[in-house]
């Protein structure tokens, strides 16, 4: 009786446990991209000739379109268990830098206001030098934590104001306001085969980068960064390079997003980035992408950029004030770090 008694005793917990491990993979697997139906078909039902519409769809793709570029850079970085709080602003330094040698290039000067008839050579040019600004930003961000081991969170937010300082500086503290015209027509207003030049530029991305961090040797360090990186490490793999490597991407993607911006805005914003990083956090964790490294994928960050973008469209099309949408998701944005809490010790026990 005893020896039963002791082995229910021993089981009880167990059974417990393993449940407690089954719900958090469960409601850990696919809930987000659940969420994310669920809210189109709310929207779509309430509402189908307005959220349902052609015009609608694509415009929350498009608005989709540059913060899933820089949300991308950010997966790298938090599963090699690091943060990149310096995307958004890099991405008006480089957007600055870039406009100002399209402009030098065309001999405009800077306070030029409308579009430009800069050729495709000043654009090639200006858009590579956006994207070098930004790898640049990246290599700095990466040596500082990988060599100096300073922590993540300090450095960026370091750069982040140093960055947005200079980019204030070089421009005056006044947006550039003039763009090349085929810049602003063939990629901030134009389309390929129907579909918009932005949300191309943001699919090719998501696919190579996809491809690379699921499919690549350097895709399986990553993971291990975030995961054991004193055991890579060991295996004899240079860390230093890879985390250098890794925040590199981050900064070259906020280049090309910031080609991005140019070219659908017309102008730099150097106000309107302020919250990217923030918001490209937000969205890496709500794609199932682990804070504490180790565990995520591409895709789900595509679910998690446009789960804020769809509340918002919703709720305008449906009058309910915009700053709901806030509130909504600061509660998805807690409950997805706690279902990710779950699994992580779902994981630790098993």
């Amino acid at each position: 009786m005893n020896k039963t008694v002791l082995s229910q005793s021993l089981n009880g917990p167990q059974k417990s446990q393993g449940k407690k491990e089954l719900l958090a993979r469960l409601i850990g697997g696919g809930w987000i991209f659940i969420l994310l139906l669920l809210l189109i078909a709310t929207f779509s039902f309430l509402r189908p000739a307005q959220f349902g519409s052609a015009y609608n769809l694509s415009q929350l793709t498009i608005n989709a379109a540059i913060l899933l570029v820089l949300s991308v850079g950010q997966t790298w970085v938090i599963i090699a268990a690091g943060i990149d709080l310096s995307v958004g602003a890099v991405l008006v330094f480089s957007s600055v830098v870039s406009a100002q040698v399209m402009l030098a290039m065309t001999g405009a000067s800077g306070t030029t206001f409308g579009t430009t008839d800069a050729g495709w050579g000043v654009i090639a040019a200006g858009s590579l030098v956006a994207v070098i600004a930004g790898t640049l930003w990246g290599a700095v961000n990466g040596f500082l934590v990988a060599v100096a081991r300073i922590p993540a969170l300090i450095v960026t937010l370091g750069t982040f104001g140093m960055a947005l300082g200079l980019a204030q500086i070089f421009s005056g503290g006044v947006d550039v306001r003039a763009m090349p015209e085929k810049l602003v027509d063939s990629l901030g207003s134009g389309d390929v085969a129907g579909i918009p030049s932005l949300v191309v530029v943001a699919i090719v991305v998501v696919a190579v980068a996809a491809f690379i961090l699921h499919l690549t040797r350097f895709g399986l360090h990553t993971f291990a960064l975030g995961s054991n990186m004193e055991a890579l490490r060991r295996a004899g793999i240079n860390v230093r390079i890879r985390l250098i490597g890794i925040y590199m991407i981050s900064g070259a993607l906020a280049g090309v997003a910031a080609v991005m911006s140019n070219a659908r805005f017309s102008t730099t914003t150097l106000s309107g980035h302020a919250m990217d990083n923030l918001s490209t956090i937000s969205a890496v964790v709500l794609g199932g992408t682990s804070l504490f490294g180790g565990i995520g994928s591409v895709a789900g960050t595509v679910i998690g950029v446009f789960i804020p973008i769809i509340l918002l469209n919703g709720f305008v099309i449906l009058g309910i004030p915009p700053f709901w949408q806030t509130v909504a998701m600061g509660a998805v944005l807690i409950l997805a770090v706690w279902i990710d809490q779950l699994k992580r010790k779902a994981r630790e026990r098993s």
